[in-house]
Formats: C-alpha cells, structure tokens, sequence
C-alpha cells in the first residue's frame, strides 16, 4: 500500500508581522535597513509605541525571506494573518464599514497600506473572526488579496 502526503491547506490571507522592540531613536530605521539591504519591500505598516516599546506591524512582499531577517538579525516577532481589501473609494470604504458592522464583526485594528500599483487603495484588517469576515466581504463584492498577489 502506497502513503501519500497531503500537504496543509495554504491560507489565502497576507502575512503580517508584528516586530517588538525598544522604543528609542532609530530602531525603527534599523528595521526598514534590514529588510531594504535584502531587497525586502514594505507594503504596509503601522507602528504603536509606548513609553518604552513598540511593536511594529508590517506586511511585506517577501515573507519567508523577511522572518528569515528578523530570526537573522534577532528582531523579536510574531506573525499572524491579516485581511487585505482592495477598494477604490470612500464610499467603498464605508460600504466595507457598513457590511462588517451588519454581520456585527469586530475589528481589532486596521491600518492603510502604501498605494497599490494599480491605483486602488489597499487596507490591512486584524479581525475577531477572519473565516467570517472573509465571506461577508466576498458576498459585498470586495476584492480580498492573497499573500500571492502582492508577492515577488
């Protein structure tokens, strides 16, 4: 009898890491210098400071490579999935509001992304409930990106 290996379904979602450091002058530069000297772009990114610490979010265009430099370059991470969603004006940005708000989902945090190529705005979303969000942004005709298509 022959074994076949099945391998675990890819998740859909964009990857995002969530890099903890010190909060002092130039760590956060010392971040970006690691990943642009390894030809690693930023997408999007967001940044939550304290008196002390910050934890960095990013998501960029090379995740394997990316935790990679962070393990390298000993940057403490996690890493978790996000939802991206493409849309084009303010008044899709609030239909996206409106659709979460009816399906009663809650947003953890979101932040915008540097411009897409193509002209279209680009949201980061940290949900309750990323499965369900998933389908009700899909059943309102929203684009979600894949990790695929912001990728090298």
């Amino acid at each position: 009898m022959s074994t076949t290996t099945i391998s675990a379904r890819e998740s859909n979602l964009v990857k995002q890491f969530s890099v903890f450091t010190a909060n002092r002058l130039g760590r956060l530069r010392d971040l970006t210098s690691v990943l642009a000297s390894h030809d690693v772009h930023v997408i999007g990114i967001t940044v939550l400071d304290t008196s002390d610490s910050a934890i960095i979010r990013l998501v960029t265009d090379d995740p394997d490579r990316a935790r990679e430099l962070f393990v390298k370059s000993e940057f403490p991470f996690t890493e978790s999935d996000l939802l991206v969603v493409e849309f084009d004006s303010t008044t899709d940005l609030n239909k996206l509001m409106t659709a979460l708000l009816e399906a009663e989902i809650n947003i953890n945090y979101l932040y915008s992304f540097i411009p897409h190529p193509n002209g279209k705005s680009l949201m980061g979303l940290s949900m309750e409930d990323n499965d369900i969000a998933v389908k009700i942004l899909q059943s309102h005709q929203f684009r979600l990106l894949k990790q695929s298509d912001i990728s090298r």
